[in-house]
């Protein structure tokens, strides 16, 4: 099977101070238009630093009810990336222990008995 190269690519417009107004993004090999976004938060394993880098970026108007959604789905997330990344089933849970914590908090879900 022969290599392949794809692009992810991100749009943003910025208002007269520079804050994100808009965000739009789209992949090169997916059958898609640009796609609105009201948020993107990317982490970067930098090679040769062993820094991670992160591009955190929202729009003005986004709302709080979102953004701590937006947290929620994204805490879930790395509990699963790091799952199966890792296979450290135990910390995975204790992460995933975090994201329903957060989410009771948060009133997503109904807090455990």
């Amino acid at each position: 099977m022969s290599e392949k190269n794809t692009a992810i690519n991100f749009e943003v417009t910025l208002n007269e101070n520079r804050v994100p107004k808009g965000i739009k993004w789209m992949a090169t090999d997916a059958d898609m238009d640009w796609e609105a976004a009201r948020a993107v938060f990317i982490s970067i394993f930098d090679e040769k630093t062993k820094d991670t880098l992160r591009l955190d970026l929202w729009v003005n108007e986004f709302p709080m009810d979102e953004m701590k959604t937006f947290f929620f789905q994204m805490l879930q997330a790395m509990a699963d990336t790091y799952d199966r990344a890792t296979d450290d089933h135990e910390l995975a849970e204790d992460m995933r222990d975090f994201a329903r914590y957060f989410g009771e908090r948060q009133g997503f879900l109904k807090p455990r008995n």
